[in-house]
């Protein structure tokens, strides 16, 4: 079972991303697995369980859980990562999926998860927040396997100079991966999935047949 962590700041487009990539990979055979994490509601759950569940059936119920954490949302995915490794326990008993999904209660740039959690963390920003994110740096955005940057459809309207973006993520980044995408139009999409493909090794995962079949 692969654990990718997703985090970044409320309202960046993580549930957007992991809705995203669980239709992309279920469609190629890829068992899916997703949990949240909110700090006072299942909000992110229960969105998700209506586009992917009830909805578009995508994936079945049992394959979705939605955790309340209570707390600051990086204490449940670093300090004391318990909780989320108890309900990664359940759903590998539940439906044994090859991928999970891990999102984060939305954080800040100083958030990432603990290595007992996660096998591979993307953190994802937005362009409305300001271009000036990805240069701030922070152990969310230097340190993440994948950075995405989403909403770059609206980088005109807000003065997010997308150049600057690019340059200063690659600078901090050292190397490590960066993909710039819209999930609202698509743009960006193929690049990002073709990097995780490699990064996670997909292709290898389809021609096993899956871990979890």
């Amino acid at each position: 079972m692969i654990r990718v962590g997703i985090l970044g700041p409320v309202g960046s487009g993580k549930t957007s991303l992991i809705e995203f990539l669980t239709v992309v990979y279920v469609k190629r055979g890829v068992k899916v697995g997703i949990l949240t994490n909110d700090v006072v509601s299942a909000h992110d759950a229960m969105r998700i369980y209506r586009n992917l569940v009830e909805r578009d059936r995508i994936i079945p119920r049992e394959n979705l859980l939605g955790l309340v954490t209570g707390g600051c949302p990086h204490t449940a995915i670093r300090e004391d990562p318990s909780l989320n490794i108890r309900a990664l326990e359940t759903l590998q008993e539940r439906s044994n999926p090859d991928i999970v999904f891990i999102e984060s209660g939305g954080d800040n740039v100083m958030s990432t998860f603990s290595s007992s959690l996660a096998d591979y963390v993307i953190f994802v920003l937005d362009t409305s927040a300001g271009d000036k994110y990805p240069g701030k740096g922070g152990i969310g955005i230097t340190e993440s396997d994948l950075l995405v940057v989403n909403k770059i459809d609206i980088a005109p309207l807000v003065n997010a100079d997308l150049n600057k973006m690019r340059e200063d993520a690659q600078r901090v980044r050292r190397g490590k991966p960066n993909v710039f995408v819209s999930l609202k139009t698509g743009e960006g999409t193929t690049d990002l999935v073709k990097i995780l493909d490699g990064e996670l090794g997909i292709e290898e995962l389809l021609k096993r047949g899956g871990q979890g079949k």
